[in-house]
Protein backbone atom coordinates (compact mmCIF):
# COMPACT_ATOMS: atom_id res chain seq x y z
CA UNK A 1 0.00 0.00 0.00
CA UNK A 2 1.50 3.26 -1.14
CA UNK A 3 2.10 5.99 1.62
CA UNK A 4 0.64 9.15 1.60
CA UNK A 5 1.78 12.99 0.88
CA UNK A 6 0.82 16.17 1.40
CA UNK A 7 1.72 19.00 -1.02
CA UNK A 8 2.34 22.36 0.67
CA UNK A 9 2.63 26.21 0.44
CA UNK A 10 3.63 28.23 3.10
CA UNK A 11 5.58 32.30 3.09
CA UNK A 12 6.15 34.75 5.61
CA UNK A 13 3.77 37.29 5.02
CA UNK A 14 1.30 38.41 2.36
CA UNK A 15 2.72 38.21 -0.99
CA UNK A 16 5.86 37.40 0.11
CA UNK A 17 8.42 34.70 -0.27
CA UNK A 18 6.28 31.19 -1.19
CA UNK A 19 7.97 27.68 -0.86
CA UNK A 20 6.60 24.91 -2.17
CA UNK A 21 7.30 21.60 -0.35
CA UNK A 22 6.17 18.09 0.31
CA UNK A 23 5.62 15.64 3.46
CA UNK A 24 4.30 12.85 4.43
CA UNK A 25 3.34 14.29 7.91
CA UNK A 26 2.01 17.86 7.35
CA UNK A 27 1.08 18.94 11.04
CA UNK A 28 4.86 18.18 11.76
CA UNK A 29 6.08 19.74 9.21
CA UNK A 30 4.61 23.17 9.74
CA UNK A 31 5.44 22.36 13.62
CA UNK A 32 9.14 22.80 12.23
CA UNK A 33 8.72 25.97 9.77
CA UNK A 34 6.62 27.55 12.51
CA UNK A 35 9.64 26.57 15.57
CA UNK A 36 12.38 27.33 12.96
CA UNK A 37 13.61 24.00 13.28
CA UNK A 38 13.49 23.26 9.28
CA UNK A 39 17.24 24.34 8.18
CA UNK A 40 17.38 26.37 4.91
CA UNK A 41 15.87 28.53 3.16
CA UNK A 42 12.67 28.54 4.73
CA UNK A 43 15.14 29.57 7.67
CA UNK A 44 16.55 31.74 6.29
CA UNK A 45 13.20 33.64 5.08
CA UNK A 46 10.76 33.02 8.18
CA UNK A 47 8.35 30.89 6.34
CA UNK A 48 5.86 29.83 8.56
CA UNK A 49 2.70 30.73 7.44
CA UNK A 50 0.26 27.55 5.66
CA UNK A 51 -1.11 29.13 2.53
CA UNK A 52 -2.58 26.02 0.65
CA UNK A 53 -2.42 22.09 0.79
CA UNK A 54 -3.52 19.23 -0.77
CA UNK A 55 -3.58 15.71 0.29
CA UNK A 56 -2.49 13.14 -2.34
CA UNK A 57 -3.27 8.81 -1.56
CA UNK A 58 0.51 8.19 -3.04
CA UNK A 59 3.25 10.78 -2.07
CA UNK A 60 4.56 9.78 -5.54
CA UNK A 61 1.60 11.54 -6.89
CA UNK A 62 2.08 14.88 -4.44
CA UNK A 63 5.75 14.59 -5.55
CA UNK A 64 4.49 14.77 -9.10
CA UNK A 65 2.28 17.66 -8.10
CA UNK A 66 5.23 20.03 -6.85
CA UNK A 67 7.13 19.30 -9.45
CA UNK A 68 3.91 21.08 -11.61
CA UNK A 69 3.32 23.89 -9.39
CA UNK A 70 7.17 24.66 -8.90
CA UNK A 71 7.23 24.88 -12.92
CA UNK A 72 4.48 27.34 -12.47
CA UNK A 73 5.95 29.51 -9.91
CA UNK A 74 8.89 29.54 -12.83
CA UNK A 75 6.50 30.72 -15.39
CA UNK A 76 8.23 27.61 -17.06
CA UNK A 77 5.22 25.83 -19.39
CA UNK A 78 3.76 22.38 -18.43
CA UNK A 79 2.61 21.26 -22.11
CA UNK A 80 -0.41 19.91 -20.04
Amino acid sequence: MPKAGFVYLVTNKRNGTLYTGVTSTLKQRIYLHKTDKYPGFTYRYQLEMLVYYEYHDDIQDAIEREKLIKKWQNGVETGK
